[in-house]
Order: structure tokens, then sequence, then C-alpha cells
């Protein structure tokens, strides 16, 4: 069991699309401290290879929004339902917007209805270049 499965299994339990905690019970849930970096934002991205605890809440089905460091809360808000302990079932799994925003998540914001897949309509000629 990894140091951060509680937190996985809480959130997965939870019927809600928003999960509002704080930092202190967030360490209740999982039973230890948070580590220092918690102070950093980009620690709260939801860049799954940023750190341990970020694959926690997104394999619960989760994304962390309004992070407020100063006041140490911030909301975990539902993108995708799960079956059991973070399983999904094929028709849940993650989008390719939905991909790319977790990947950027916190670097670059992507409005709703933007579809970076589109052609942008430029061409490019080899011959122009």
């Amino acid at each position: 069991m990894g140091k951060y499965d509680p937190l996985t299994r809480y959130l997965a339990d939870r019927s809600t699309a928003e999960v509002p905690m704080t930092f202190a019970e967030i360490e209740k849930v999982l039973g230890v401290s948070l580590p220092a970096s918690k102070q950093y934002p980009a620690w709260w991205s939801n860049n799954p290879s940023n750190n341990v605890m970020t694959r926690a809440w997104l394999e619960a089905g989760f994304q962390t929004e309004r992070v407020d460091i100063g006041r140490e809360r911030l909301v975990f808000r539902r993108v995708r339902h799960t079956q059991g302990r973070g399983e999904t079932t094929s028709s849940n799994r993650l989008n390719i917007i939905e991909r790319i925003r977790n990947r950027l998540g916190g670097t670059v914001t992507l409005p709703d209805g933007v579809d970076v897949t589109a052609p942008s309509g430029e061409t490019w000629d080899a011959e122009r270049a």
C-alpha cells in the first residue's frame, strides 16, 4: 500500500463533484504530514509526473482547483467517475483534451470548447519555406 493510497480511496468514495479540503484534513486522511513542498503551488498541479501524491487524486478521478496556499486549502473537482478503487471503465477514460489539461495543469489554461486537435486552417508549404 502506497503512502497516498488513503487519499485515493477517500476521494473515490465521495459522491460529490467537488471535495473541498484543508491541508490538515488531507493529512488526517493520510495519517502523515504533507511534505514541505506543499507550500509551492506547482506541487498541487495536476501533472501526473509532478509527484506521487498527484497520481493519487488523478487516479481517483479528481483534479485540484482553487488552491490557496496561504489558507492551506483547495478543492478537488471530479473529472471522471471511477469504479471500485480508482479503476475506470473504458467509457470513462480521459479524452485527449482532459489528458492535455492534466499534463499542463497549472501551466496553461484551455477554455472549454477549444479543440486543440482541430486544424488551424494554416497550410505549411515546403516550397514557400
